[in-house]
């Protein structure tokens, strides 16, 4: 196994943050209408990642077996369930709730990556989760002033 991600895995990597991006920017410049619309497929596209971030520890339980610590499945329920919930709260409010959720993930993954062999995955993982972050309170910010607050 080399002891780097190959470079496709960084372009993709990369690549899904252009909704994150380009969403978050389009909240700020699109007319009001268009805007909610951004607001609600950045927040749905946030919610997918965060789900998908705890679905990997899914997959590492059962790639471990019988001793694999119980974090992994709890931690694996938890995110699709905060993501759940950012969907149902007012738009700003649910893009802040993602980029903690996006934050919450990467420190569990950090504490948790080494002991399964995934720390080199770590670098990678910081700068998207930084941008991801980034993009849900900018976002976040943008929702919040076309609410009118």
């Amino acid at each position: 196994m080399s002891s780097s991600p190959k470079p496709l895995i960084f372009l993709l990597g990369y690549a899904g943050l252009l909704p994150f991006a380009g969403l978050a920017v389009a909240i700020w410049l699109a007319p009001p209408d268009y805007a909610a619309a951004c607001t609600l497929a950045l927040a749905a596209y946030g919610a997918a990642i965060v789900s998908f971030l705890g679905g990997i520890h899914w997959g590492l339980g059962f790639q471990m077996g019988d001793a694999a610590p119980r974090m992994h499945f709890f931690w694996g329920v938890t995110t699709p369930l905060l993501a759940w919930l950012a969907l149902l709260l007012p738009a700003w409010a649910g893009l802040v709730l993602l980029a903690a959720a996006l934050l919450l993930c990467q420190m569990v993954d950090r504490s948790s990556y080494p002991a399964t062999g995934l720390a080199r995955w770590l670098p990678l993982r910081r700068r998207l989760t930084a941008v991801a972050m980034l993009a849900c309170l900018v976002g976040a910010l943008g929702a919040w002033r076309q609410s009118g607050g």
